[in-house]
């Protein structure tokens, strides 16, 4: 069954594979492990992976019972309150060098969103009031310093001046807004009222949602624009196929969450319609295609929209029980990643990406610090070099979500 294989991943594969990298001199977990799997204990902390981590283990113990995972939850969080938050300017900082020590101090609204969804969980999990206080604390610093009377904004300086934001920004575009950014303060917002209840933060969802069905939607496409200037224009002809079917369940587990009639009626159409179109559009070879930019798709599988794709399509049956195509589509998507993603040399987790035919590839590395990172250590040439398995984005936040889904949806599958 999906669910006791789920489980058996979650606890032999990726529980075991970054319990490993906790750094016990200096906190946190170790922010690198190349394609070869050497761990680089030297390298950068993303405060985002950090965060995830936090998140990944609450919940994990949350879903688990089992106390190992609340101890690297709470070693995860110590690192975060000791290094990570900006006590002087308020949110928290991009990253920071292997000693903890600030190495880009920029403040990032996709980021604070992040660190409240896991302070969120873990409050869940450890009951320590203090985590749930420094996630209120970041709440009011998104309210107070991070939007405008339309939406939220991306970056910032470290006291909060507006910064160009091509830390969420591809495609050649440097947007202003971006789909990514509301989805995930949507989440964290999710997680920290399903914990506290604040009606304030119900209100601040019900506008997210409106934002989602009123300006990010493309109700003619059936699908969400991704990036946009300050008024909510989009600026490119771009459909992401793992936003979208991310996007599809993570609103309809937030609108169970509120329990606002309104709402669920409301979004319930536009979920529906966005599963759909991703199942007609991105899903083959029982696997999801990345995106597609003015019309030409790339058909580059990726991790985390594997792992977001299965939940999304669970999601779709979940909601539809005649849908057992989207139950096919989830089993299939789940086996195309223990046969292509899953490494199977011991003490690894994940590959980053596979091409149409399901094999590793090469890919041009254009981040300048990851560039003159690995350029150092000889493992770029013409700049192209095989993903590594961890780094500041690779992460635990998806595919161990995925498994933990599974099994909280408790469906006989």
């Amino acid at each position: 069954m999906l669910r006791n294989e789920a489980k058996k991943h979650l606890e032999e594969v990726i529980i075991p594979f970054w319990s490993k990298l906790r750094d016990d001199r200096y906190g946190g977990y170790f922010g690198l492990v190349d394609s070869d799997l050497n761990i680089y204990k030297k390298f950068t902390k993303g405060v985002i992976l950090n965060s995830r981590i936090l998140w990944f283990f609450s919940n994990a113990y949350l879903t688990l019972g089992k106390e190992a995972c609340l101890d690297q939850a709470r070693h995860a969080y110590a690192f975060l309150k000791d290094c990570c938050l900006d006590k002087e300017n308020g949110g928290v900082f991009w990253s920071l060098r292997y000693n903890g020590d600030i190495e880009d101090s920029t403040k990032h609204t996709y980021n604070i969103a992040f660190a409240i969804y896991a302070l969120s969980t873990y409050y869940d999990a450890s009951k320590e009031e203090e985590a749930i206080e420094i996630a209120e604390g970041l709440y009011k610093t998104i309210e107070t310093k991070c939007r405008d009377e339309i939406g939220y904004l991306e970056a910032f300086t470290k006291d909060f001046q507006p910064e160009s934001n091509e830390k969420l920004s591809e495609n050649g575009i440097v947007a202003s807004k971006t789909m990514n950014t509301l989805l995930h303060v949507f989440e964290a917002y999710t997680e920290f009222y399903r914990v506290t209840g604040k009606t304030e933060v119900k209100e601040k969802i019900f506008q997210i949602l409106d934002q989602f069905a009123d300006k990010v939607y493309n109700k003619e496409l059936c699908r969400q624009e991704v990036f946009f200037d300050g008024q909510f224009h989009s600026l490119i002809d771009l459909h992401s196929y793992g936003h979208d079917i991310e996007t599809a369940w993570l609103i309809d587990r937030g609108c169970e969450i509120l329990g606002e009639k309104k709402y669920i009626e409301k979004m319930a159409p536009i979920t529906k319609a966005l599963t759909q179109n991703i199942y007609d559009t991105a899903f083959h070879k029982n696997s999801l295609w990345n995106e597609c930019e003015n019309g030409v798709p790339d058909k580059t599988r990726v991790w985390w929209v594997q792992a977001e794709a299965v939940l999304g399509f669970l999601n779709g049956y979940e909601k539809d029980r005649e849908r057992t195509d989207y139950l096919d589509a989830a089993k299939g998507i789940w086996n195309y990643i223990q046969e292509h993603f899953v490494d199977k040399r011991p003490g690894s987790e994940w590959f980053w990406l596979v091409n149409d035919e399901g094999e590793s590839v090469e890919v041009v590395i254009s981040d300048k610090e990851a560039k003159s990172f690995f350029k150092a250590l000889g493992e770029i040439k013409d700049n192209r070099m095989v993903k590594p398995i961890v780094e500041p984005w690779k992460c635990p936040y998806h595919n161990g979500r995925m498994c933990m889904e599974i099994l909280r949806r408790n469906l006989n599958v």
